[in-house]
């Protein structure tokens, strides 16, 4: 399974699965399929309705534009996914954190020509053999495709028990109440669903000034957020324990 790693502009270290050479080919089937079903139809109810050969034409014409366009236009307006790479729960990411400008969606779009329509083949190579399963319109643009379902489900995150011989890294945690701590888990449920990192950043923020500790530069906010829910709930489990002996 390979994944990459995407620091956000929030400092938060996201791990996505990447889209395979598969997914990438029954994508682009789904969408070709959409086009031949129209050509088809279109075809179809051209010849039975008795329309001439000149509106046949432009209709025909209109078909090709729209699909010589139709990757661009998905991905500017629907968040990097064609009809194809919707079913198939893929998008198109930036390699920097940020969300694909049309500049990126332009270059991945031109670059078709070199990918596809030179051999036909030099796109799906250039994915086999890339780290990031890149084609050459995403290397020149910085791009890959990723699985847009989480490689982490929220209930390996809250309140998981801890072993006695666990030492919290934040033990101001304990200044939380369970209120404060359900808010944390909330917000980190809603991040891995929505894959909005501003939740995180702002809940980290707060956290951090509420309690007042610095974590290491190496620990970015999301791991901050699940750290602190982490040390909360052993905390609780080990004074639960203590009462109750």
């Amino acid at each position: 399974m390979q994944t990459v790693t995407i620091q956000t502009t929030q400092n938060v270290g996201i791990d996505y699965e990447i889209a395979g050479v598969g997914d990438r080919v029954l994508a682009r089937m789904i969408d070709y399929g959409i086009f031949i079903a129209l050509a088809i139809a279109g075809g179809i109810i051209m010849t039975s309705g008795g329309f001439g050969d000149s509106i046949m034409g432009w209709y025909f014409i209109v078909i090709g534009t729209i699909f010589v366009l139709y990757d661009l236009i998905c991905e500017v307006f629907f968040n990097g996914q064609s009809l194809g790479k919707r079913v198939m729960k893929i998008r198109v990411i930036s390699l920097n954190g940020k969300r694909p400008t049309f500049g990126q969606y332009l270059i991945r779009w031109l670059f078709r020509i070199v990918d596809f329509m030179i051999t036909g083949v030099i796109g799906l190579i250039c994915a086999a053999v890339t780290k990031n399963v890149q084609r050459v319109g995403d290397i020149v643009a910085g791009t890959t495709l990723i699985r847009t379902k989480p490689r982490t489900t929220i209930d390996n995150l809250v309140f998981t028990p801890t072993v006695d011989t666990y030492e919290p890294v934040f033990k101001e945690a304990a200044q939380l109440t369970d209120r404060d701590i359900a808010l944390v888990n909330e917000v980190i449920h809603t991040y891995f669903k929505t894959g909005n990192a501003t939740l995180i950043y702002n809940m980290a923020g707060k956290i951090k000034q509420h309690l007042a500790v610095n974590p290491p530069e190496t620990m970015n906010d999301l791991l901050f957020l699940q750290t602190i829910v982490k040390d909360y709930s052993h905390m609780v489990t080990i004074n639960a324990q203590l009462t109750n002996s």
